[in-house]
């Protein structure tokens, strides 16, 4: 039988279980991870907050294996928020995540990974189905990302190179690129814009990696294809497609030992060595935070974000 307990999370009832089951073959636990999301709460909660979260659980650890998870799951508390997206598979109810206790909760559920879609709720027409993804009401992107995938032999160095390289095209056209680790092996791109339709904003991600690909051959790939990939990092802007979603700034990461995605600076990513290890695990992100404070302030949506240029290369 599991051992429950019951805490309060500012002002909030929440009940807590198995909080020594490891859930990482490093041995760290559903407690450690807690407090973990508990801890960094105040820096995560500006990126994932407003938007309709996906969470990836791995209830028996990441040993095994994982689902994601849209829809609220059954006994939900009543303070847990939500909204509804309709679907081709029917209207889906996201929860969303404002609050500290959210990620408390959604933590003891043993959902490692928590990612978003680009828009955000307030910038989206609801209809009696919820949220609709496409057609004239479909949401307005707050973030371009652009996901840097690396493929087999490339390096850490190499893929600071080619994030150089991406940031530097998106200069040449009044876009301002904020990056982080994927919490893996590469590293991502966010860039603020005044909200656009989504669909606007995959077609330029697409067009982007094209001439990322076409500019650079040696380095960069716009194809998914395995075979196109050793050696290449895959341009993926998939991820800007309304019902697509990436992996939040300060989640943790599935792997075999806990690993967040973290956001560097541009001198920290022109520092990588071929070398390095793109993981920092959950205190190495909570020092960091106590250091520099949230490297990512940046990406967050504001007033005056500049508008989408023309897919013009």
């Amino acid at each position: 039988m599991s051992e429950r307990i019951t805490t309060e999370v500012d002002g909030l009832q929440v009940v807590l279980s198995n909080l020594d089951k490891p859930l990482f073959p490093s041995g760290f636990t559903k407690g450690e991870l807690i407090a973990y999301y508990a801890e960094v709460a105040d820096a995560m909660l500006p990126h994932v907050g407003d938007r309709a979260v996906t969470r990836v659980r791995f209830p028996d650890g990441t040993r095994e294996g994982s689902f994601f998870e849209k829809n609220l799951p059954a006994g939900t508390p009543d303070w847990v928020e939500g909204v509804d997206v309709a679907t081709s598979a029917g209207t889906v109810r996201y929860a969303t995540v404002s609050r500290r206790a959210d990620l408390v909760w959604l933590a003891n559920l043993a959902a490692v990974e928590l990612h978003a879609p680009q828009w955000r709720i307030q910038d989206t027409t609801s209809t009696r189905d919820g949220i609709v993804l496409s057609g004239d009401d479909e949401p307005r992107s707050t973030t371009l990302i652009i996901d840097l995938d690396p493929g087999p032999g490339i390096t850490p160095a190499e893929s600071a190179h080619a994030a150089i390289l991406a940031a530097a095209a998106l200069a040449d056209v009044g876009l301002a690129a904020h990056a982080k680790t994927s919490g893996n092996k590469g590293l991502q791109l966010s860039v603020p814009i005044e909200p656009t339709p989504a669909s606007r904003v995959h077609a330029f991600a697409s067009a982007f990696a094209s001439h990322l690909a076409a500019r650079h051959p040696e380095r960069f790939v716009a194809v998914m294809r395995k075979d196109a990939r050793p050696e290449r990092i895959f341009v993926d802007y998939g991820q800007n497609l309304a019902a697509r979603n990436t992996v939040c700034a300060y989640s943790v990461r599935g792997l075999d030992s806990p690993s967040v995605a973290t956001p560097l600076t541009w001198d920290e990513v022109a520092a990588l060595q071929p070398d390095s290890v793109l993981r920092f695990g959950p205190d190495d992100v909570l020092a960091r935070l106590a250091e520099h404070g949230d490297l990512f302030t940046g990406a967050l949506p504001s007033r005056g974000d500049p508008a989408l240029p023309d897919a013009d290369f």
